[in-house]
């Protein structure tokens, strides 16, 4: 999806500033749900969903990696994750839940040399909005 498409314009601009380049290179995506604070278990159970469907588009099988959670973390926000190896040394892909207008969008972060579009196509199939955002 291009900016022109974007559900949220403010949204998909703040995130492609957070892409901009650091240590590795990074793509994003916003998946956009419906769920509010009630619904804090679905919304967990699609953070996990949208982070097998990146770890596999990273080349990854996801039942190497695991959910490091901001619980986890003093040093994260308590609705920041990330997906890690088991070994918990390489980083898969971040994730940020951000109530923007009474519901969640999950924005997600992963390295650059996932396959980007691929991981779009499969989070569409798995029946989720999602925008994609590009980090040149």
């Amino acid at each position: 999806m291009s900016e022109a498409d974007a559900l949220d314009e403010d949204l998909y601009r703040r995130t492609k500033q957070l892409l901009e380049p650091g240590e590795i290179q990074l793509n994003g995506a916003v998946v956009h749900t419906e769920y509010d604070g009630s619904d804090e278990i679905e919304m967990m159970q699609s953070t996990i969903e949208v982070g097998e469907i990146i770890a596999t588009g990273a080349g990854l099988d996801p039942k190497d990696t695991f959910v490091y959670s901001g619980s986890d973390d003093p040093e994260f926000a308590s609705n920041q994750h990330q997906g890690r190896t088991l070994d918990g040394e390489e980083f898969v892909w971040e994730c940020q839940q951000l109530l923007r207008n009474g519901s969640f969008d999950l924005v997600f972060y992963y390295e650059a040399g996932a396959d980007h579009e691929g991981i779009l196509a499969d989070i569409e199939d798995a029946g989720y909005g999602v925008t994609g955002v590009k980090g040149d």
